[in-house]
C-alpha cells in the first residue's frame, strides 16, 4: 500500500507538471526550424493627435533654416534668429484630427497612414516643386511612441519605443516578462481606432498569435495581460478570508463591549 501511494504521489506531480507547462510557455504547438511568414515591412504609421518632430536641411543652411519649427523667421526682413536647429530646441508638431501638420513656410502636409519615411519623402517632394530648395533632406520622428503594459507582468507601466516596429513579445519583455500567473492564452490588446476602442484577444501559446493583426503593436496601444485561474481563485480565497477574519475582529469586540456594559 506504501509503494502504491509513493507511485500515485510521484504520477501526481508529473500530471501537475506537465500542466503548469501548458499554462506558462509560449508557442507551444511550433516545433523548432518552424518557419514563419510575418507581415512584411509592418511599420508604425502616423495617426491624428501623434507628435512629430520634422527638420529640413540642405547643403545651404541658410536655405533650410525657414522650414525648421525651432527656427524664428521674419518673413518680412528675411533673417533667422537662429543658426541650426538642435534636438533639444525642436517644436513638437501635433497631427489634428482630419491628419494633417502645418510647416513653416509650406502649410499644412497630410501625413496620417504614413511612416515616419514617407512622411519625408512627401515633404521634400513639395519643397522641391515649390522650388525653395533643391536639394532638401528631411527627417521625420515620433516626439512620443509609447506602449502601456498592466496586469500579470513583471514591471507593468508606460514604455517608449525607440523604432519604427514593435511586436507584443517585445513590449512583454520591456514589461520584464509575464508573471507565472500570467494568463499566456488571453493577452487582450486595446487600441484606439476612429475614435473607438477595439480590444483583439491573443493566445500567445499558439503560432496563430502571428496572424493576429495585433501582434505588431501601434503606438499608444494597452496590452492587458489578465490573472490565470489559480492567481484568480487566491485572490479570491484572500479576500473571503480577509473578509471572515474582520467580521470575527468586529464580533468579539462588540461582545467584549457588551460584556463591559453588562459588569
Amino acid at each position: 500500500m506504501r509503494y502504491f501511494r509513493v507511485v500515485l504521489a510521484i504520477v501526481a506531480m508529473v500530471l501537475v507538471g506537465c500542466n503548469a507547462q501548458q499554462n506558462v510557455l509560449y508557442l507551444q504547438d511550433i516545433e523548432s526550424g518552424t518557419e514563419i511568414t510575418l507581415p512584411e515591412n509592418y511599420l508604425i504609421r502616423i495617426k491624428p493627435h501623434d507628435q512629430i518632430t520634422v527638420v529640413v536641411n540642405s547643403k545651404n543652411p541658410e536655405l533650410a533654416m525657414p522650414f525648421n519649427s525651432s527656427t524664428s523667421y521674419n518673413a518680412l526682413t528675411g533673417t533667422s534668429s537662429a543658426t541650426a536647429a538642435t534636438e533639444s530646441s525642436l517644436q513638437v508638431l501635433t497631427v489634428d484630427d482630419k491628419g494633417y501638420i502645418t510647416m513653416p513656410i509650406i502649410g499644412k502636409v497630410k501625413c496620417e497612414g504614413l511612416t515616419r519615411e514617407e512622411l519625408a519623402t512627401e515633404i521634400e517632394g513639395i519643397i522641391r516643386k515649390e522650388g525653395y530648395i533643391q536639394d532638401p533632406h528631411v527627417n521625420v520622428r515620433f516626439a512620443e511612441l509609447t506602449v502601456s503594459v498592466v496586469g500579470e507582468v513583471t514591471k507593468p507601466g508606460r514604455y517608449n519605443i525607440n523604432k519604427d516596429q514593435i511586436t507584443i513579445f517585445e513590449a512583454l519583455a520591456l514589461a520584464g516578462d509575464m508573471t507565472i500567473y500570467g494568463s499566456r492564452d488571453n493577452v487582450a490588446v486595446v487600441r484606439e481606432r476612429d475614435g473607438k476602442s477595439v480590444i483583439t484577444k491573443l493566445d500567445l501559446r499558439s503560432a496563430e498569435c502571428f496572424s493576429s493583426p495585433c501582434f505588431y503593436l501601434e503606438q499608444n496601444d494597452v496590452i492587458i495581460v489578465s490573472p490565470n485561474k489559480y492567481k484568480a481563485a487566491t485572490a479570491e480565497i484572500n479576500q473571503n478570508r480577509s473578509f471572515w477574519i474582520s467580521l470575527a475582529s468586529t464580533a468579539i469586540s462588540l461582545a467584549t463591549l457588551v460584556l463591559t456594559v453588562l459588569k
